[in-house]
């Protein structure tokens, strides 16, 4: 099945928000010990304003998806600390974040109930935490679908859909819990060009409808700048940033944007950036993992 068609992701401002700011401080992650001790993170300190997209990029195996898994609670940090809107979520005294609900994680691989329909799959968070009634959580789920352009195929199973259209239901389930954070790990990977353009107007809808922070990782520097207000270049492994470039074009956006001389300008300076680490990543033998 094909993807539905979008209108351009500009019908409302972006929204501002006073929650979900991200402090990054001094982070070290390691795994093992000894002569297998691996280093994934380092030193590592970035912010992300609240309310702003920040684009993770760097060579594979950089230790990226080490840090967003230290943001979202999966696993701890060896030093350092992590802050959400000025609270320490993990630091010296607590080396691992509690997950919860302000920080919703949306993966590569989706894992949406196979056996519930989109909406049913949308509602099931709030309704399962009894922040909402099923009612009123069907009720933003049909809206959060229709932001995405999903509102006719709401009744379906994921089984009847794209694969695209499958990642954003998944967005949509995110975005239902209203977390102050939205942690993004390469959701549109496996997605070819053409659909990956169709998520980027739904995320951008769904953002400018929506308070929330994103933490988005990539390999794609085209994505990463079309949508993100800040890129963090990351080092190959460990990961600290390399450098930060901010992306200095107007939110709202649409595709147009992608033929201005500062996109290609702003492209081709994060090209080189990432470039250097990949070259780094290749002859020090890092593999993708």
């Amino acid at each position: 099945m094909t993807d539905l068609a979008l209108e351009p992701a500009s019908r409302g401002a972006p929204q501002t928000s006073s929650r979900g700011a991200i402090s990054i401080r001094n982070v070290v992650k390691t795994y093992g010990s000894g002569a297998s001790q691996v280093t994934a993170v380092d030193d590592c300190s970035f912010e992300v304003a609240a309310g702003e997209i920040c684009m993770v990029v760097g060579p594979s195996g950089c230790g990226k998806t080490s840090l967003l898994n230290a943001i979202a609670g999966f696993h701890d940090i060896t030093s350092g600390e992590i802050l959400i809107d000025g609270e320490t979520i993990c630091g010296p005294d607590r080396p691992m974040a509690a997950p919860g609900p302000d920080r919703v994680v949306v993966f590569q691989n989706g894992a949406l109930f196979p056996w519930k329909t989109n909406l049913e799959n949308v509602a099931f968070g709030p309704t399962m935490q009894g922040t909402m009634t099923e009612a009123a959580a069907k009720a933003r789920a049909r809206s959060l679908l229709a932001e995405v352009g999903l509102d006719d195929v709401a009744e379906r199973f994921p089984g009847e859909i794209s694969s695209g259209m499958r990642r954003r239901v998944e967005i949509a389930r995110a975005v239902i819990n209203e977390p102050r954070v939205l942690l993004l790990d390469e959701p549109y990977r496996a997605l070819d060009a053409l659909t990956k353009q169709v998520m980027h107007e739904a995320l951008l809808e769904l953002y400018y409808r929506n308070k929330v922070t994103i933490f988005f990782i990539t390999h794609d520097l085209e994505e990463a700048v079309f949508l993100g207000h800040k890129l963090v270049i990351s080092t190959a492994r460990p990961c600290r940033p390399k450098t930060i470039i901010e992306v200095d074009i107007p939110h709202p956006r649409d595709r147009s944007v992608i033929t201005s001389p500062r996109f290609r300008e702003l492209m081709e300076a994060a090209h080189e950036a990432v470039r250097q680490e990949a070259v780094a990543a290749f002859q020090a033998g890092d593999k993708e993992g």
